[in-house]
């Protein structure tokens, strides 16, 4: 199974690579375009490290809870979920004052998970299911990578995207089959955070 994975793992990336040959004469190509992402928020199950300078007894690293809220030294059960780190720092730096004078704080994620609308779900028959968090110009091939490819009774070619924006639902119908076994680059759609990529079971 590992060796049949990473058969089509290489022959995807050979293609890309014959594909980027192909478009590097400096005429002009068509591309998908990159829309900006904002910044990362933070959600449930984030690992933060939590620097006050001149402070190293408050400055610790901790976990974002289930209930989306963080406990440090001198403060208790400040909301995290949804913030920016620099916002989450803007706030604990506010909180400290009341202990430290100007205290001047940095938060940086350790391990991210983010929120579900930062996050690309993988659902059906993929060889490990799961929330991926987005990053920027994320594809279909990251991902799949990411989960470890299709499982053997994957309906790969039946695969579809649902994508959710401003209220409206869009379906994306897209071949993982044949991009994993025939380099079909046109089938490596570019994700956005929030995405669902659905692979149903093969019917034989």
């Amino acid at each position: 199974m590992l060796r049949h994975w990473l058969t089509q793992l290489a022959a995807v990336l050979v293609a890309v690579g014959l594909q980027g040959c192909a478009t590097g004469g400096g005429g002009a190509t068509d591309t998908v375009p990159i829309e900006p992402v904002d910044d990362y928020r933070i959600g449930a199950g984030d690992t933060l490290q939590i620097f006050v300078w001149q402070h190293p007894e408050v400055s610790v690293t901790v976990p974002v809870r289930p209930d989306g809220r963080i406990s440090s030294p001198l403060v208790e059960d400040m909301v995290a979920v949804g913030k920016t780190p620099s916002e989450l720092a803007e706030d604990m730096q506010v909180a400290l004052s009341e202990y430290i004078r100007s205290p001047n704080v940095s938060v940086i994620v350790t391990n991210f998970v983010g929120t579900f609308d930062t996050q690309v779900r993988v659902v059906g028959e993929a060889a490990r299911p799961a929330a991926v968090p987005y990053r920027q110009n994320m594809t279909v091939l990251d991902v799949l990578i990411a989960v470890g490819g299709l499982s053997p009774s994957a309906a790969g070619n039946r695969a579809r995207i649902i994508r959710r924006a401003n209220g409206v639902e869009e379906e994306i119908s897209v071949r993982l089959k044949d991009l994993l076994n025939k380099g079909a680059i046109a089938e490596n759609v570019v994700l956005r955070p929030g995405d669902v990529l659905i692979i149903p079971q093969s019917l034989l």
